[in-house]
């Protein structure tokens, strides 16, 4: 389970045709996601920059001296500099000696210079070569290839199972954490003994697949944490499930109820599905991205909830949690603006798009939130998540 070579070939082509005719002589990347998405080489981005160029004909990159052995391994990097450490390596001026290297005096990068991750400060890319700016990457992720639906597909496979394992030991008295721990960790053991080898390494000591939930009054805060209080009847839990699978991801969220639930929460959460539903039906290729959004918005308002709902209806999701486009009624002006790169062009949704569908509603004393990871295709949609969204399905830790 991992993006083809052929695959990596593709996108750096996609960003080697976009150097032609600009007077930038690479293109450079900080960004870890870029990297990865480029490369396959996947790293943690702490305050020890790392940079990528890319020529018409070479890859070279900068590393700290602690990610030599893992980057030497990945065979479309064919040059790679390091430095000891931050600060004492001078990242940037390294950076830019392998960049002198390749008569490399003008350059098309994501950023002047590296992200102030972890406290790093240093000094700006354009303090020795001329620099252009760029987000192609970030624009290139947006359509997903058919390999890395196949992935999103694949991990909302082992969410969906780390999800069944967290319905099945939720019941009272059993705290929110221990029993997303033993979902998360049955879930993974189950995902590792199937694939086997076939699994990329992804993860640092906690396995692959994570599953959990918000109990109580956090439930009411979108973000909320786990509360350190155990479960009791007449709690409403907001969960999430996902798996990493070769760095892509899926998500997976239900409204569960311990116990029966009461006539207000059952209202809420009947208002809820219909509102994912209104929003899901309107996806496809072509649609405008914020009519999605403001057809939420108006059943809401229909519904006489519209003051309940904090966020919009959903986000791209792929290398990262979240990603553009974003479910917005603003998303078509945002792409008119002269504060982004995005044209007209960017305001529908296309095949290839994946979307988390998740409109909430959050009242003084819970939310009541589903989400479902949705591909647009050339016909219509595909969903890849699949567990029940049904009230009597939700319904956990009755005897």
């Amino acid at each position: 389970m991992h993006v083809p070579p052929a695959e990596f070939e593709q996108r750096l082509s996609d960003v080697r045709s976009r150097l032609e005719g600009l007077e930038a002589d690479a293109g450079l990347w900080f960004g870890a996601t870029s990297i990865e998405y480029l490369t396959g080489f996947d790293h943690i981005q702490t305050e020890r920059p790392v940079a990528l160029a890319v020529t018409d004909e070479r890859i070279a990159i900068t590393v700290p001296r602690l990610e030599v052995e893992r980057v030497e391994e990945n065979p479309r990097i064919d040059s790679v500099r390091h430095y000891r450490d931050y600060p004492g390596g001078r990242p940037i001026e390294t950076v830019v000696g392998m960049l002198e290297e390749f008569g490399i005096d003008r350059v098309a990068a994501d950023a002047d210079g590296a992200p102030g991750t972890m406290g790093y400060q240093g000094p700006a890319l354009s303090e020795f070569l001329e620099v252009d700016t760029q987000s192609w990457v970030a624009r290139l992720r947006w359509e997903k290839s058919d390999a890395e639906i196949d992935l999103i597909r694949e991990s909302a496979k082992w969410a969906n199972l780390g999800h069944r394992y967290l319905a099945d030991y939720t019941e009272p008295g059993t705290h929110p954490a221990t029993v997303s721990q033993r979902a998360s960790t049955d879930a993974s053991r189950a995902m590792l003994d199937t694939l086997g080898n076939r699994y990329v390494p992804r993860t640092r000591g906690s396995g692959p697949v994570t599953a959990g939930y918000i109990t109580g009054e956090q439930s009411r805060l979108p973000h909320g944490h786990t509360a350190n209080r155990r479960l009791e009847d007449g709690d409403v839990l907001v969960t999430g499930a996902t798996a990493n699978v070769d760095g892509y991801h899926s998500e997976l969220e239900r409204t569960m109820f311990v116990g029966e639930p009461s006539d207000e929460q059952v209202h809420y959460f009947e208002l809820m599905k219909e509102a994912q539903e209104i929003a899901i039906d309107a996806l496809g290729p072509g649609v405008p991205i914020a009519d999605v959004d403001r057809a939420v918005e108006t059943y809401f308002e229909e519904q006489g909830v519209a003051d309940l709902a904090q966020h919009h209806v959903g986000h791209n999701i792929g290398l990262a949690g979240h990603e553009p486009p974003y479910i917005d009624e603003g998303w078509g002006d945002h792409c008119g603006s002269e504060h982004t790169s995005y044209d007209d062009e960017d305001a529908v949704m296309r095949p290839g798009h994946v979307w988390t569908i998740e409109p909430g509603l959050y009242t003084d004393t819970y939310g009541y939130r589903h989400s479902d990871t949705i591909a647009v295709t050339d016909e219509g949609i595909e969903w890849l998540t699949y567990y029940p969204r049904d009230l009597e399905s939700n319904i956990v830790g009755l005897e």
